[in-house]
């Protein structure tokens, strides 16, 4: 923890130092940002590392910005939680000590529960599906513009984070194989819950810690999808890989509100279309990613497990009517199983 303390005050201190001779402004509060349609060379949270399509996206995605503005604005990528986990990079976009972040629907379901409809499984049938619906203005516009208000971030879409399985020291074919398992989740009452119709004992952890949790024996599994069991070398440490197939992940791209309002017309423009192609490079390079990292992992040692599918789906049907509570929760779940129709 304090390697990791250390590390986040040190990148804090390069944004400082940077900001300082970019002829950024600064506003009442004291932090640095761009004054309204002059640009800025902006600075992007991520949990994940160079190689994950995650960071290759956005990489390219500044580099299009720069070259479409003219170097107005660009995007710095800081992967590997450099800047923070993602709820302390939820935190920081808000109060613009960071400009973007990519965070997951469950940090965000922690701040409005609307969210927990696309956290939901069954939600998404497949990443196709996903895609089209979190990037529909008239399902997702007004969760989008949710957060502005009270905590100053605005959504701008998302990425997919695949689907999810359970991944163990010893494979997992049905629910009652997790029974006693201890199974990293995402700090999320849902995903705690999923976790535990499964049979598992949820364990919410921050991702970066999760390595050595399963190498130590605080954990017994966890759930990911492949990209992310492979790039995080978690196959080393968990080298059962069972195909609960149990969610579509989401993550989000988030940014700060008032950066975003501050955009020039032009440039704002020039940002969202960027986005647009970002998202959909990003769904591309995932669909290859998927497909290396199965057959990198099995290499590295990694058996891939059928499971019994029909069991698990069983155990998770309860979830719907235990945490789809309100009218709009409800309502952007039907949304989005229509748009599977």
């Amino acid at each position: 923890m304090r390697k990791h303390t250390l590390a986040v005050t040190a990148a804090f201190s390069i944004l400082a130092l940077s900001a300082c001779g970019s002829g950024d402004t600064t506003d009442s509060t004291g932090a640095a940002g761009a004054g309204a349609g002059d640009g800025a060379d902006m600075r992007l949270a991520l949990n994940q590392t160079e190689e994950h399509p995650s960071f290759i996206a956005l990489d390219n995605f500044g580099t299009r910005l720069s070259e479409e503005t003219d170097g107005r604005y660009s995007i710095e990528v800081y992967p590997n939680e450099e800047l923070g986990a993602q709820a302390e990079a939820l935190q920081y976009v808000g109060d613009g000590s960071v400009d973007m972040g990519i965070v997951s629907g469950t940090q965000l379901e922690n701040l409005n529960d609307d969210f927990a409809a696309f956290n939901m499984p069954g939600a998404f049938d497949s990443v196709e599906h996903q895609m089209n619906v979190i990037h529909d203005e008239e399902i997702v516009g007004e969760l989008y513009a949710s957060l502005e208000e009270s905590n100053n971030v605005t959504i701008l879409g998302g990425f997919t984070q695949g689907t999810r399985s359970i991944y163990s020291d010893a494979p997992v074919e049905t629910p009652g194989d997790l029974a006693g398992l201890k199974i990293r989740v995402q700090e999320s009452p849902l995903h705690i819950g999923m976790i535990e119709a499964m049979g598992g004992s949820a364990t919410p952890m921050a991702f970066g810690e999760v390595y050595t949790a399963l190498q130590s024996g605080v954990l017994d599994g966890a759930e990911n999808n492949e990209v992310s069991y492979f790039t995080q070398k978690h196959f080393e440490v968990a080298p059962f890989y069972s195909r609960t197939n149990h969610l579509v992940g989401l993550d989000y791209l988030i940014i700060n509100t008032d950066v975003l309002n501050g955009m020039s017309e032009e440039d704002r423009q020039a940002f969202l279309d960027g986005w647009t192609a970002t998202h959909e490079e990003h769904t591309e390079l995932w669909a290859a990613a998927t497909e290396q990292a199965i057959t990198d992992a099995e290499a590295g040692g990694a058996t891939f497990v059928e499971v019994d599918a029909a069991a698990f789906s069983e155990a998770l049907s309860t979830l719907q009517d235990e945490f789809l509570t309100t009218d709009s929760q409800k309502a952007l779940f039907e949304a989005s199983r229509s748009a599977a129709n």
